[in-house]
């Protein structure tokens, strides 16, 4: 069973379209990102007309300036929805700097707390920030499986400082890249059982579809890249893969019944 672990249903242009055509493409689980309290209360609304439609609640690093502990308290009362499977995205973006350092900081402070207080996962998001946020990490009271580095775009020896801490690590699109040799050569050699895919969608399409929006129904090209690095069958990758899903995401149902 494919599993899109992160994705922006609520970005794409047809949600509804977008979440039936990936059922039909045999994708049996999307985990769908808010990235504020607006977009994660619609998204779980969305989830519920859905089987296999999960999500992760909060506050995106680019919006961290909306952050205030009344908002907090919103996301408090909704960690514990039966469909809310893990915390973020959040992390630390100093690449566009759409919110302040400080707001950032703060920001991702307050959402690994809420992880914790509530025995979630939490998605991270860093670009051109990643020495800091391995010291945050770090210094924090993490447990064994804290959550996953989305969207991984580095090399192996950054991948081995997050693996190092428990942190699951997710490919997206990036990996088909032509230019992105140091990402396959990661989604190679980290270790099987703490590697997940996604599509990030509606960014980053991959190849053959690098350029139009993408859709959780593309995260098969992302899989099977990863599993031929790997020397496996589609089928024996994603299986791995849908139980690293399970382990990460214990809310997230164990049932093969599909999406719809």
């Amino acid at each position: 069973m494919l599993v899109d672990s992160h994705a922006h249903l609520l970005s794409l242009e047809d949600p509804v379209g977008a979440v039936s055509k990936a059922a039909a493409e045999g994708i049996g689980k999307i985990i769908s990102i808010g990235t504020g309290l607006e977009s994660s209360l619609a998204t779980i609304e969305l989830s519920r007309k859905y089987r296999g439609v999960y999500v992760s609640v909060g506050i995106h690093p680019h919006s961290a300036s909306s952050f205030n502990e009344e908002v907090m308290r919103e996301f408090e009362g909704i960690a514990e929805d039966p469909k809310v499977v893990a915390i973020g995205e959040t992390g630390l973006d100093y690449h566009y700097m759409n919110s302040p350092r400080e707001d950032q900081i703060r920001s991702f402070e307050a959402h690994m707390e809420l992880a914790r207080r509530h025995s979630l996962p939490f998605v991270v998001h860093v670009r051109d920030a990643e020495e800091e946020l391995l010291s945050m990490l770090r210094g924090a009271d993490l447990g064994s499986r804290p959550g996953v580095i989305h969207c991984f775009s580095g090399d192996y020896e950054t991948a081995k400082k997050y693996l190092d801490l428990g942190f699951f690590i997710s490919f997206s699109g990036i990996v088909t890249f032509k230019r992105a040799e140091e990402v396959r050569d990661a989604a190679a050699r980290i270790p099987i059982e703490r590697l997940l895919y996604e599509t990030d969608s509606p960014y980053l399409a991959p190849v053959p579809q690098r350029g139009k929006p993408n859709e959780p129904c593309n995260v098969v090209y992302v899989a099977r890249l990863i599993s031929e690095l790997r020397g496996l069958s589609l089928e024996e990758f994603t299986q791995v893969v849908f139980e690293n899903v399970m382990e990460l995401f214990p809310k997230v149902s164990k049932d093969k019944d599909g999406l719809i």
